[in-house]
């Protein structure tokens, strides 16, 4: 009884801040809720015992990506940045993509049961340890896709300082 509640306060801090994060006119205040965001989803993954990624959500997106959002906010010149047009008026658009995840929805809840299949467990989910699962899983079967992913951060890294270094 008391997870039902932690979830549906979690659910709730997670909408309200995604929310407040698209409504909200103040970037300042926009970035705060996204913060709140970011936290109700961690609170989702410690209810379902995925303590690494509660922690790399806590430490990696609030901590450090949201910080760098607020830094970021408060170098940009926001006066300049308040008188510019803020839209850039593309309702056509913006109501096609409503309508089409809309469809998707009533798809979903109109399928039944027959639409929401997931894939078996894996041999890994059964044991014990959340975080040593992810290691073993991370550097037996995913290991070639994680070395990829690692080569082209570092590539994207170096890309930047050196395009930093030539506007310097």
């Amino acid at each position: 009884m008391l997870d039902v509640f932690f979830f549906y306060a979690f659910a709730a801090l997670v909408l309200g801040g995604a929310l407040l994060t698209v409504t909200l006119r103040n970037t300042v205040h926009c970035a705060i809720s996204l913060i709140a965001s970011l936290s109700g989803v961690a609170g989702i993954f410690l209810l379902q015992k995925a303590e690494f990624l509660f922690a790399v959500q806590i430490i990696v997106y609030v901590g450090g990506v949201m910080v760098l959002f607020l830094f970021v906010i408060m170098l940009v010149n926001l006066d300049t940045a308040a008188r510019d047009r803020q839209f850039n008026r593309q309702w056509i658009a913006a109501v096609a993509c409503v309508l089409a995840i809309g469809a998707e929805g009533v798809y979903f809840v109109r399928s039944g049961s027959g639409a929401w299949t997931f894939a078996a467990p894996s041999e890994f989910a059964l044991s014990a340890g959340n975080t040593e699962d992810i290691a073993r899983m991370l550097f037996s079967e995913y290991l070639v896709p994680f070395e990829i992913a690692s080569v082209l951060l570092l590539v994207a890294v170096v890309g930047s300082v050196l395009m930093a270094r030539r506007e310097a």
